[in-house]
């Protein structure tokens, strides 16, 4: 668990590949392509987030890049992630989906790149897709490399093949699916782990024990929720398209949940995800 007082918004975790990753940032999957998405980051940016994470299935990624340069944050100060998707799998395939990512979010490397399912005609082609990435890195297209949705099969798969081991897996995570195995793996193997749709897309937001927790602390369920996963030393990435929601969600560094209050939230695990599909059903 982190110390108290350690945690700002300002926090990063240094990736495995040298990237200083922030440990709050904006999802904007689902987020509309156009004013929607370049409000969204605009008031991100404004509230002093430093990191977008967007992917080509999104389609919004013309409108984050849009955005981060009509801000005036300087670029080297933000990290954006975007994302391959599995119908790119392949050494080509990848490679270009990659270059055609890099043009819509402007100039400069990708900060972080992930394949984002390893769902695939043939195992080969993720570790093709693997191979283009570790290209593009030494390319200069991409940064920082990881995956998505990747569980640890898929991860031990990719380590029996990588040159370069994956520095991120960004993963659904909340307290319930909360997997202490997992994190134990990631931990060892130096892979920071990602959370998105950390809010349970506000499917669980009425739970009981996080509403107690959050009545005794003075703060939203939200803030408990992403609270427990910077406490669980995770990246956390809300989505919202509401100024005060992405404000608020930024609030997080005047508490700290105690043990028994983490306790309590990782008992909440039930396997519920909010994703359809359970990545480690993949072959």
């Amino acid at each position: 668990m982190t110390a108290e007082g350690a945690l700002s918004l300002g926090s990063r975790v240094r990736t495995s590949q040298g990237l200083e990753l922030p440990r709050l940032g904006l999802g904007v999957f689902q987020t509309p392509p156009g004013a929607v998405t370049r409000q969204a980051v605009a008031w991100a940016l404004e509230a002093g987030y430093r990191h977008i994470d967007t992917a080509a299935m999104y389609g919004n990624e013309e409108d984050v890049g849009a955005a981060i340069r009509e801000s005036g944050v300087p670029r080297d100060e933000i990290v954006v992630t975007s994302k391959l998707w599995f119908t790119d799998h392949g050494l080509e395939p990848a490679q270009a989906a990659a270059r055609k990512s890099q043009q819509k979010l402007g100039p400069g490397p990708i900060d972080l790149y992930l394949i984002h399912w390893p769902r695939a005609n043939a195992p080969a082609d993720r570790l093709a897709s693997w191979t283009a990435l570790e290209k593009l890195r030494r390319d200069g297209v991409v940064r920082t490399i990881g995956v998505s949705n990747y569980a640890i099969r898929h991860l031990e798969e990719l380590a029996a093949h990588a040159d370069t081991p994956p520095s991120v897996d960004q993963v659904e995570f909340h307290p319930f699916v909360y997997d202490a195995e997992f994190l134990r793996y990631a931990a060892a193997h130096r892979i920071v782990v990602e959370a998105y749709s950390p809010l349970t897309r506000g499917r669980r937001l009425d739970a009981a024990p996080v509403a107690a927790i959050a009545r005794a602390h003075g703060k939203s369920v939200a803030q408990v929720l992403l609270r427990w996963g910077l406490q669980h030393d995770l990246v956390e990435l809300p989505k919202s398209v509401h100024r005060e929601r992405i404000r608020e969600n930024t609030e997080l560094y005047d508490f700290q949940l105690t043990a028994q209050e983490m306790g309590a939230l990782d008992a909440l695990r039930d396997g519920a995800r909010v994703t359809q599909t359970d990545p480690a059903t993949i072959p």
